[in-house]
């Protein structure tokens, strides 16, 4: 399969692109079609380039548009002229391969999209799809995106997300004029997911009933299934929580498919370099070091522990909170003990020792109501353990009480 993207340095087409590339090269083989060739064709292309490109293509993404020109003539030129000349070289290549047009919500030209230039060179470039299709019969695909969000789309430019993002990594101003504003928005990885999908002849297709679109087999557009509702204020609150987490180390709540874990990805995306690496405090003595790495208000905190030659740590108990010990370098003695006595014997219980080493990594659970301790058991290397915890440390209510094993 050959395949050309136009408007392959956009914002969309660079994500898709990319997405194809690693198709082609093996790398993903998650997805049941082979791609023998790519075409990138963009502004700065030898016109003389798009001919070959639509006679030899088998699938054609058509992603160019403008979107703020300083001349609002530019969008029907832009948006309704070069799809018209796409479709047209097409047709003169004799090649009926399937086209897909990416739309705008704004060609619905309802509500506050009534008076869009831009919504209205949307719609003349889907009726020109539309058109096409009944003279040629080739199969047309046309997407009415919402607002899109995702890694490498322009700062200040046409996205809010972005420029949030841009801005709040920087520490720059951003402006909410109405917090309660609502957005519609369409992840960039659902949206390059939709687009495979499509190449392999299961796009989403629907209707629309007003600005909404209907899933409907037969119906004239297609559209992507997932998509966010969120305000402008939710997108606010959640992008300072993503920059204040160096600080806190508390990482915010981000379930898998959620409008918040996309977003972090996003805002990582915007992150300039000496914002990627943070320092974290050692809490530092002479038996070695403990490292809070990062904490989570549902799933409890993960650090790190170094300890010297014949060091021992622990020697305490806790009611409820309980830990994984995962040494990964070195080796080490752990020691576990239920506290108290057994009332069979009158005895204290037995303790229970486990030797483990980071070369075959394992993990060891320290027991609720259980005394423990891990011994660095090397008198010449250090014993580096990462320690999982249930629940963040509260020095207000430590659960933490001294007791040898």
């Amino acid at each position: 399969m050959k395949i050309l993207i136009t408007g392959a340095k956009g914002f969309v087409g660079r994500n898709l692109a990319e997405s194809l590339k690693n198709v082609m090269a093996g790398k993903d083989r998650t997805r049941g079609f082979a791609i023998e060739g790519l075409y990138e064709y963009d502004v700065d292309s030898d016109p003389a380039l798009l001919p070959v490109y639509c006679r030899e293509a088998d699938f054609v993404f058509h992603l160019a548009g403008v979107n703020r020109p300083k001349d609002p003539k530019e969008f029907m030129a832009g948006n309704y002229g070069f799809t018209s000349r796409l479709l047209d070289t097409l047709k003169e290549q004799g090649n009926g391969c399937p086209v897909m047009l990416a739309s705008s919500i704004q060609a619905t030209l309802l509500g506050r999209y009534g008076e869009s230039p831009y919504g209205r060179s949307k719609l003349a470039g889907e009726e020109l799809f539309f058109d096409y299709a009944r003279a040629t019969g080739a199969r047309v695909l046309v997407y009415r995106f919402p607002n899109l969000f995702g890694k490498w789309c322009r700062p200040h430019y046409n996205s809010v997300v972005a420029t949030f993002c841009h801005n709040i990594a920087r520490d720059l101003p951003i402006e909410v004029n109405d917090p309660s504003t609502r957005l519609e928005l369409l992840y960039i990885d659902d949206l390059v997911g939709e687009m495979l999908d499509a190449l392999e002849g299961r796009p989403h297709r629907c209707g629309y009933r007003g600005l909404v679109p209907v899933p409907d087999q037969e119906g004239r557009y297609c559209h992507v299934p997932v998509t966010h509702q969120v305000t402008l204020g939710e997108v606010a609150e959640l992008l300072r929580s993503f920059r204040e987490q160096p600080d806190t180390l508390m990482m915010p709540s981000i379930p898998a498919g959620s409008f918040a874990k996309k977003l972090y990805s996003t805002y990582l995306s915007y992150l300039p370099p000496d914002r990627a690496a943070f320092p974290l405090k050692m809490n530092r003595d002479a038996r070695g070091s403990f490292t809070e790495l990062v904490k989570t208000r549902e799933g409890g905190q993960v650090s790190v522990n170094i300890s010297g030659p014949g060091v021992t740590k622990g020697q305490h108990w806790h009611h409820s909170k309980w830990e994984l010990f995962i040494v990964v370098k070195g080796r080490a003695l752990i020691r576990e003990r239920r506290i108290g006595t057994d009332p069979e014997t009158g005895k204290e219980y037995p303790v229970n020792s486990y030797e483990v080493t980071g070369a075959e990594i394992q993990a060891v659970h320290m027991l609720p109501g259980y005394a423990h301790d891990i011994t660095n058991a090397s008198d010449s290397e250090d014993l580096v353990t990462v320690m999982w915890a249930n629940e963040v440390f509260d020095p207000e209510r430590p659960d933490t009480f001294f007791e040898k094993v």
